[in-house]
């Protein structure tokens, strides 16, 4: 199976071999390789040389490596719709995947640059409310989303029963919003973003800085959300509904 002395890396053959059956659905997306210690012991090589072949199959975005629980084959990219109606459940819900918020955790706090976008006070009490949007079990987003704390004061607590952004505002009496503007970057990862993610520091993600209105055109909601570079394909919509 591997070739000593062929002039090729042996990491290098059996990463290969390996993409070679990931890309003839041997694994599924989704699913787990074998441990580093069972890969070993098939090509009879050693876990370093392993680890390598992994890491680069990793950098080639075909797998992805999760502390303590393994390596996994990478599920094909979402296509994630951002148009003037933007709506996390619903985008995942049209390629058939379920899709929940997961709140991370619940800051008060005053920025006069945040409030601005919202058109408050530069002292105005703002909500900075941290989740996680997931695909079934597989987190595809990180976000911090900014919003009137004395309009919305326990918005954390509804985000966390509901799961739901949209359900949330409902419970507030505000049935409809619209997307005023995004900013869509590319950049590296904070270490943390690319735990949560699940992906190497050393790939980018796509940032998203956004702005939502209610019916009266009132600035609603600032968010800075991160979405995986290979989990998400961000697709521009062109609506006007």
């Amino acid at each position: 199976m591997v070739e000593r002395g062929s002039g090729v890396a042996v990491w290098r053959q059996i990463g290969e071999l390996l993409a070679e059956d990931i890309r003839k659905k041997l694994y599924a997306p989704g699913e787990r390789l074998p441990t580093e210690p069972e890969l070993a012991a098939k090509f009879s090589v050693n876990r370093h040389t392993i680890r390598r072949a992994m890491s680069e199959l990793e950098q080639g975005g075909l797998v992805r490596i999760e502390q303590g629980r393994g390596t996994f084959v990478q599920e094909h990219a979402i296509d994630y719709a951002i148009g003037r109606r933007t709506r996390f459940s619903e985008n995942l819900l049209n390629q058939g995947v379920l899709g929940h918020i997961e709140v991370m955790g619940c800051q008060s706090l005053r920025a006069a640059d945040i409030a601005r976008h919202l058109e408050l006070a530069r002292t105005a009490p703002l909500l900075r409310v941290q989740s996680l949007g997931k695909a079934e079990n597989r987190c595809i987003d990180v976000s911090d989303h900014y919003i009137d704390e004395n309009r919305f004061p326990d918005f954390a607590d509804q985000l966390r029963t509901l799961r739901s952004i949209s359900r949330a505002y409902a419970h507030y009496g505000v049935t409809d919003y619209t997307r005023k503007w995004s900013r869509i970057t590319a950049i590296l990862p904070s270490a943390e973003v690319a735990r949560l993610l699940s992906q190497p520091k050393t790939r980018p993600i796509l940032q998203v800085e956004s702005l939502n209105v209610d019916s009266d055109g009132t600035p609603l909601q600032y968010s800075l959300t991160r979405f995986g570079g290979d989990s998400v394909q961000l697709v521009i919509a062109n609506d006007t509904a």
